[in-house]
């Protein structure tokens, strides 16, 4: 069985990224000396990758950058997304001799001799987001480095609308950090669907990495997805269909870098539901949080797997704007382990705001989770696609919001918390404004948003909670195309801004008693 490939080969500069970790739990009481004797400071480097966007010679693509202001950073610092390469000819895996006499023969420019590309955009300043276009079915991968005073909580949103045709939709994801583990429940190989997956390497040397695939019965056999080459610089997008022999119509894919690190995310394209980006759900865990359902939502799928030796028992509920519900006849949900379940909840948020909340019935076990949306009746449907995400610990930001359509969904599943959002200045001017909300424990809300004044071009919304439980968010675009609701959800989890560093004084008291 062949593999099917697009491949991106191109001669960018490394951009290695020195990404802060900052911790995600409140520390233990037995920690305590440990935490005091430990700093946060901003990152000083951040490292993003933007897959392809789109194979239709109907796709503009837009692509925001902003960083928020931060403390602690200085005055230096730079920022840059440059393109990562041309698509490949013959769809090859690996840099070879015949690739390039490939390109000649088609006329596609080669890799740029000098190793650099043209930078798609350049920020100049934080606080103020920053936008670059791309049309067509030629738009390659992107790389982007930020450094200084614009690497921490870098964010950079790809919002693609094809109005017509296969593909089309609004296709919207957050550019990602390189890593080497990601987990998509809720791919498809089913016919009406063609999904890919998108795997792009930032670093000097070939990449090596694994797709396994998990259907309802379990682990799907196959050879093909072993040992995929990404060369230096450059992405290749795999066709999941070519992986298997039989469609599966609820997949989870688990993506493994045996050498160097890639950014992954999933295209799915269906015939009739339109098309968006799958990104990854967060590690697996006993229970998760699913934000920002659209209250109008017509169609919604819950597709979780357990990726360990124990079955998982989940209790399935509803955060609603009055608190917690439980959907009738969808109580709760069994996942086998090493198999992938869904459950259909239909239209589950009836006319109000909603995010889905899965916790343990009993002991807990370590799941993935990710929700298909679908929203509009008949031939005019649109689907989009919400994982399981982390909280916002301490900031988080969606960048690419217009002065319509735009939703931004908070949701506080344990305790009350208190939020602080921040509308930065415009892409083409305005002033920043704010807002401070209170979300209830057990709900879900979308809140009214704060709105530059004076606003021109798009702007970032940055999520700051201030007090009490963790909150979860979501941000929603809507863009209606001939009568299609098309939309995108983008989740947003914490920006992980800043690096826990340790005060080597103090270290060194506690290491002296």
């Amino acid at each position: 069985m062949n593999r099917t490939t697009v491949s991106l080969i191109a001669g960018v500069t490394a951009l290695a990224a020195v990404t802060g970790f900052a911790s995600m739990s409140e520390p233990e009481t037995a920690g305590t000396a440990t935490a005091k004797a430990a700093a946060q400071l901003p990152v000083e480097r951040t490292s993003l990758l933007c897959p392809a966007p789109s194979t239709s010679d109907l796709a503009e693509t837009a692509y925001t950058s902003f960083t928020p202001v931060a403390e602690g950073t200085g005055d230096d610092g730079s920022a840059e997304l440059t393109a990562a390469g041309e698509e490949s000819a013959d769809g090859k895996t690996d840099d070879s001799k015949d690739d390039k006499k490939d390109d000649d023969k088609d006329g596609k420019k080669d890799d740029d001799k000098d190793g650099k590309g043209k930078a798609v955009l350049t920020p100049k300043e934080p606080g103020k987001p920053v936008t670059g276009e791309a049309s067509g079915a030629e738009s390659p991968a992107l790389v982007g480095t930020a450094e200084g005073r614009f690497a921490p909580g870098w964010t950079v949103q790809q919002t693609t609308e094809i109005p017509a045709g296969s593909g089309r939709g609004l296709l919207g994801t957050n550019c990602t950090a390189p890593d080497t583990e990601f987990w998509f429940p809720g791919a498809s190989t089913a016919k009406e669907r063609t999904d890919y997956a998108h795997l792009t390497n930032p670093d000097d040397a070939a990449a090596v990495a694994d797709i396994e695939l998990y259907g309802k019965d379990g682990a799907l056999k196959s050879t093909v997805g072993e040992g995929i080459q990404i060369p230096p610089h450059s992405s290749e997008a795999v066709l999941l269909s070519t992986l298997i022999d039989e469609p599966q119509t609820n997949v989870t894919v688990h993506v493994t870098v045996r050498s160097g690190r890639v950014a992954a995310a999933v295209q799915a394209v269906d015939d009739t539901l339109g098309a968006d980006w799958l990104a990854p759900s967060t590690d697996p865990a006993g229970s998760l949080v699913l934000p920002g359902i659209p209250k109008d939502a017509t169609s919604v799928r819950l597709i979780a797997f357990a990726p360990g030796d124990a079955d998982a028992d989940l209790k399935v509920r509803l955060a609603s704007p009055n608190g917690p519900i439980t959907p009738a006849g969808n109580e709760t949900l069994h996942v086998k382990a090493g198999m992938t379940a869904a459950i259909d909840l239909g239209d589950v948020t009836r006319g109000e705001a909603g995010s889905l909340i899965l916790t343990p019935t009993g002991r807990s076990t370590p799941v993935v989770a990710a929700l298909k949306v679908v929203r509009g009746k008949g031939d005019k449907q649109e689907t989009a696609f919400i994982p399981a995400t982390g909280p916002v610990d301490t900031r988080a930001t969606a960048a690419d919001n217009r002065s319509k359509g735009s939703t931004l969904s908070l949701v506080a599943p344990g305790r009350t918390a208190k939020v602080k959002v921040t509308a930065s200045a415009g892409s083409g001017g305005g002033t920043a404004a704010e807002k401070t909300y209170t979300i209830k424990g057990g709900t879900t809300q979308n809140v009214e948003l704060p709105v530059p004044s004076g606003l021109k071009g798009t702007y970032a919304l940055t999520v700051e909670p201030q007090s009490g439980g963790p909150v979860y968010a979501a941000r929603m675009l809507e863009a209606a195309s001939g009568g299609v609701p098309m939309f995108t959800v983008q989740t947003l989890p914490d920006d992980r801004g800043t690096v826990e560093v340790p005060d080597a004084e103090q270290d060194l008291s506690v290491l002296q008693k």
